[in-house]
């Protein structure tokens, strides 16, 4: 019985955690979300220099005041069709965190919407798509107005190989 109280509480405190201020972008006509306490800040698209050898995802980098910020195009990562930049193309700056440091990375979406404070229990869990689908940084799914947002784990979307690729590009 203990096992199960315990159990709960942890399950819990994991949808309490979720809750929170989430700003809201748009990648091929599908609605995002990042925690707001992830994003430093949020830039029009500016000129990326490219870093040969790097994968497809990875446009380049950014000289942000004086700062050389690796910069990876959201589309590309989750495979979704590439698109030319319109005037609501824009640069998410985010703090990403793995084992070894902080690393600030710029992420190009479609254009940002919102921020919205979303509760807990307007969320649930990943549906499974398999086993062969890795749905690891998704943190869980939205209901918003008869839609669904999917929310992110930014510091998951990339591996750990990826963002020790990215911390030598920078």
């Amino acid at each position: 019985m203990a096992e199960l109280t315990e159990t709960m509480d942890q399950a819990v405190k994991a949808m309490k955690d979720r809750e929170g201020k989430y700003l809201t972008f748009s990648l091929a006509n599908e609605e995002y979300g990042v925690g707001i306490l992830k994003i430093k800040e949020i830039i029009g698209m500016m000129p990326i220099t490219t870093v040969p050898q790097t994968p497809e995802f990875v446009k380049g980098v950014i000289n942000l005041r004086g700062k050389v910020i690796p910069v990876i195009d959201l589309r590309l990562k989750f495979g979704i069709e590439k698109s030319k930049y319109s005037e609501r193309t824009c640069i998410i700056v985010v703090d990403l965190k793995n084992r070894t440091a902080d690393i600030l990375i710029g992420v190009v979406v479609d254009s940002v919407s919102e921020v919205l404070n979303i509760k807990a229990e307007d969320i649930e869990d990943t549906p499974t798509f398999g086993t062969s689908l890795n749905t690891a940084y998704i943190l869980g799914m939205a209901k918003m107005e008869g839609g669904v947002k999917i929310l992110l784990d930014i510091d998951r979307v990339l591996n750990e190989e990826e963002i020790t690729a990215l911390e030598s590009v920078a």
